[in-house]
C-alpha cells in the first residue's frame, strides 16, 4: 500500500454499527458496562475496553492506530497538544537526576520546558550544532535520552538521524525525534533508528487549524535494561515490546490528564486524509519561493534546505526524498524592516503557528523567542532581521507577488 492510499485506508475502515465512512465523535466522559466484573478486568487490564476518556476513546483510538502505522510504530498515544507529547514522551523516561541531550535550534516551547525541567532535577544538555560530534559530547552516564527535530525549527538545521540513532543506541539509550515539521510525507525516523517519534497535529496534520493535538509513537524494539531503565525494564516483563507505551499510558497520560480531546482526535482524522496531497503543494511552493527570495534584492539571506548552496541540502535530499519541506526563514535586514514586510503581506497571515493550508508569517525574535537571552537566541537560530514563513497551497505566482509587493 502505497503512502497516499495508506492515509485513507490504512487502519481505517467504515464503522462496524453503522457504515459511517469517517470515524464518529465518541463525545462522551466515560463508558457503560454490563457487569462489575467486567469493568474489573478491563481496569486490571485482564481485558480490553473503554473505562473513561482521560484514559482511552474509540474515536481517539482511531486516531492513534492511523499515525502508528504511518510511522511504522507498535502503537502511539495522542495527547492535548504538541508540548504536552513531549512532555510526557520525555518524562516516561526521566527520574530526578537523570539528563537529556537536546539539539540547540529547536521550538522555543520546547526549549523553555526542558530548561523548566531543572526545577525537578532533570538536566538538559543543549547542543550548539546539529553534527553527531557534537551531541556525543554531552552525552554523560546520566544521560537519558537524546531529543532532535527533523528540522529546526526556526534554526532550520538538519541532523543526520541514523548516526544520531546510532551513536543513542551506543549508550542504551532512546533517539526521541518530533517529525512536526517534516511529518511522515517526507521521513519516517522510525525507518532511521529513531525509537519515539512525537508530532504536534495541530500542524501539518490537522492542516486547517482548527485543533490542538500531539502524539507520541513508539518503535517498540529497545530493551530497556535494568540499570539503565529500571521502571520500564519491570514493565517490559509484562508488555514486552509494549513496555513504553504501557508505561505511558498507565502513569503520566492517565495521571496528568493531557489527553486528546474526541472532537479534536476526528478534525486531526480528517486533515490526515489529505496530507500527502497538501505536503506535496506546499513544498513545491516552499522551494519555489525559497528560489524567488533568494534572487530578490531588498533580501538579505533565505534559509531553505531545498536551495543548492545551503549547507544541509545533501542530508536533506537524502532523508527526505527529494524533498525540502514547507517552512523557510529570511532576512531583510533589520527589525524594522521585517515588520514592515509582514504588515504588508496580503495573504500570509501574521500567526504563531506552521503547517496551516494558509501561508503564514511570524517575527520569531519579538515573539515566541522574546523571553529568551540573545545568547539562547543565537542558539536556536534566532535573528533580529527573520522573517518565518510556513509556506501554504496558494497559487505559488499570487505568493510571489505578494512578496514581493511586501
Amino acid at each position: 500500500m502505497e503512502f497516499n492510499t495508506k492515509l485513507l485506508h490504512g487502519n481505517n475502515q467504515p464503522d462496524k454499527y453503522s457504515g459511517s465512512t469517517t470515524t464518529p465523535i465518541y463525545q462522551t466522559t466515560s463508558f457503560r458496562h454490563k457487569t462489575a466484573e467486567e469493568l474489573e478486568r478491563i481496569f486490571n487490564g485482564n481485558d480490553y475496553g473503554y473505562i473513561y476518556s482521560r484514559i482511552n476513546n474509540p474515536t481517539v483510538e482511531a486516531f492513534e492506530r492511523r499515525i502508528a502505522l504511518l510511522e511504522k510504530g507498535v502503537g502511539a498515544v495522542a495527547c492535548a497538544s504538541g508540548m504536552s507529547a513531549i512532555a510526557l514522551a520525555v518524562l516516561n523516561l526521566v527520574e530526578q537526576g537523570d539528563e537529556l541531550v537536546s539539539a540547540g535550534g529547536i521550538f522555543g516551547g520546547t526549549y523553555s520546558l526542558f530548561k523548566s525541567l531543572a526545577d525537578y532535577g532533570i538536566k538538559a544538555r543543549f547542543v550548539h550544532t546539529a553534527d553527531v560530534k557534537s551531541f556525543a559530547q554531552q552525552v554523560t552516564e546520566k544521560t537519558k535520552l537524546i531529543f532532535t527535530e527533523t528540522v529546526g525549527n526556526p534554526k532550520m538545521d538538519i541532523p543526520d538521524l541514523r548516526a544520531l540513532a546510532d551513536l543513542a543506541h551506543s549508550h542504551q539509550i532512546p533517539l526521541v525525534v518530533d517529525n512536526t515539521v517534516t511529518t511522515p510525507c517526507l521521513v519516517r525516523p522510525i525507518e532511521l533508528g529513531a525509537d519515539i517519534v512525537v508530532h504536534s497535529t495541530s500542524k501539518l496534520i490537522n492542516g486547517s487549524g482548527s485543533s490542538i493535538g500531539g502524539i507520541i509513537v513508539d518503535k517498540g524494539k529497545l530493551p530497556w535494561s535494568a540499570d539503565k531503565f529500571p521502571k520500564l525494564h519491570e514493565y517490559r516483563k509484562t508488555y514486552s515490546f509494549l513496555a513504553y507505551l504501557a508505561k505511558l499510558r498507565k502513569g503520566l497520560h492517565r495521571d496528568i490528564g493531557a489527553c486528546m480531546a474526541p472532537f479534536n482526535a476526528y478534525l486531526n482524522s480528517i486533515g490526515l486524509e489529505t496530507l500527502g496531497l497538501r505536503v506535496e503543494r506546499m513544498c513545491s511552493n516552499a522551494l519555489e519561493l525559497a528560489e524567488f527570495l533568494s534572487r530578490h534584492p531588498a533580501v538579505s539571506w533565505v534559509n531553505y534546505p531545498g536551495l543548492q548552496e545551503n549547507p544541509y541540502y545533501k542530508i536533506a535530499t537524502e532523508q527526505f526524498g527529494g524533498k525540502y519541506g514547507i517552512m523557510l526563514t529570511f532576512g531583510v535586514g533589520s527589525k524594522e524592516r521585517a515588520f514592515k514586510v509582514i504588515n504588508n503581506l496580503k495573504y500570509a497571515y501574521n500567526v504563531a503557528n506552521i503547517g496551516d493550508i494558509r501561508t503564514l508569517v511570524i517575527h520569531p525574535a519579538s515573539t515566541i523567542y522574546s523571553a529568551f537571552s540573545p545568547e539562547e537566541r543565537a542558539l536556536m537560530g534566532v535573528r533580529e532581521d527573520m522573517v518565518r514563513v510556513s509556506v501554504g497551497a496558494e497559487d505559488i505566482k499570487d505568493l510571489k507577488q505578494d512578496f514581493d509587493q511586501a
